[in-house]
Formats: structure tokens, sequence, C-alpha cells
């Protein structure tokens, strides 16, 4: 009895250790991959990585991690418009099947998915801001974005009628959906001016617009858009991810 209780004493604390030594090799290897993510999509911080499943040390064994999770607070997308960028906030990505080098300087996962939020003021700067000619003395332009309930996106437009500011912004509920890589917001009906509805292609081009969103971290793609509260809600997803190399 006193031989197996020395045994059982010697197998929990040869447990203990490797999980301790488990714990602190993932712990290396996320802030290892951390700082290989913000080198390579050149981020303003460091993003959080974490490193899912136990034991570890048995998946660097194998050469794959089962699941890893990737959080980047303020990432600046291309808009193919030059120099332009636009702030997506939290962005949060699942990589799974993630295959690695020995020291992490590269690593891909097999598929990705994710979700992330480009505010309504973010989006607003894609919006046509300048006063535009909508009708014979008439002139119009979007002041402000914001949640208009029901996955719709309400649109504020100032209008200028013969030199004078209508008193109160007029509000257009519009749809947002996702084509491609850009971001689309199609009115669903045309305001009216004292009752008078304007050509709607000249209004359209003040309400509708697009935004053109590239260079997602890794080669993940845009694959849904959802109005909510606080701006728009975007879904990622992707194969063949690099996530450092």
């Amino acid at each position: 009895m006193r031989a197996l209780r020395i045994l059982l004493i010697v197998v929990v604390v040869l447990g203990g250790l490797f999980v301790i030594a488990d714990r602190v090799a993932v712990n290396f290897a996320e802030n290892q991959a951390a700082d290989k993510l913000r080198t390579t999509e050149n981020l303003a911080s460091t993003p959080d990585v974490s490193i899912k499943g136990f034991p570890f040390l048995t998946q660097v064994a194998g050469g794959e991690l089962d699941d890893v999770e990737v959080g980047i607070k303020n990432y600046e997308a291309a808009t193919g418009n030059g120099a332009q960028k636009i702030r997506i906030d939290d962005l949060s990505a699942q990589m799974k099947g993630v295959k690695f080098s020995g020291n992490f300087s590269s690593a891909t996962a097999t598929t990705a998915s994710g979700t992330a939020l480009i505010t309504y003021d973010e989006l607003l700067k894609t919006a046509k801001s300048e006063p535009t000619r909508v009708a014979p003395g008439v002139t119009a332009r979007v002041i402000g974005l914001s949640d208009g309930g029901n996955g719709k996106i309400k649109v504020a437009v100032e209008a200028n009628v013969f030199g004078t500011k209508l008193p109160n912004p007029l509000y257009v509920l519009s749809s947002v959906t996702a084509r491609g890589n850009t971001v689309q917001v199609h009115a669903d009906a045309m305001p009216k001016f004292g009752g008078v509805q304007l050509a709607e292609t000249r209004m359209r081009a003040i309400t509708d617009f697009q935004q053109k969103i590239d260079q997602l971290p890794g080669g993940i793609q845009l694959d849904k858009v959802e109005a909510a509260k606080s701006g728009v809600e975007i879904t990622v997803k992707g194969s063949d991810v690099k996530l450092a190399g």
C-alpha cells in the first residue's frame, strides 16, 4: 500500500508538472504568434492570440493546432481608393487546422470564420457629404447614419431648398448587403420634399453608396453584413488563411 501511495503521488506530481509545462509553452507560443501577426499585417497594436485545446504540446508534436482565436481591436482595411482606409473594430476570427513551422515564422489555417464591426461614423465617410443638386433649386447631402431597426440603416438627409435649409433632416430606411468584398447601402424608398417625389436616379446618387473592403488579415473575405445598434456587423470567412509568413 505504501508503495502504491508513493506511485500515485509521483504520478500526480508529474501530471502537475506536465500541465505547468504545457501552459508555459502555450503562453510562449501565443506571444510569438501575436508578435509575428502584428509584423506581418503591420498592425498598430499587438493582437490577442489564444490557442485552444489541451494538451498543447501534443498538438505541437503533430505540427497542427486544432483551434486558434485571433482578436484585433482596430484594423485599418484598404478601400481600393488610393491611401484611404476604413477602420474595422473588434475583429474576432476563429482559425481551424493551423499548420505551422517549428519556430512559428509561418502559420496557415485550413479554414477561418469571424465577425467585426464598422461603426456608422466610419461608414458615413463613404457617403456623399457634399451638397448635390437633386432638383431645380434643391440640394441634398447625407449627414448621418444610425440603426433603423429590423436590420435597416437609417440615413439622415439634409436638404436645402432655394437657399434655405429645411429645419429637420429627411430620413430614409436602407438595406445593407455584401457583394463580393463590397458593402452596399441601398434605400428602400425615396423621401419626399413637401409631398413631392423627386427624381429617383438623382436622389439615389445621395442615398445609395458602397464601400469596398480590401486586404483583410490573412486574406479572409467579406461574407455577410447586417445593420446593428452600433454599426454594421460583418461576417468574414476564408480558407488557407495566413496568420504569419
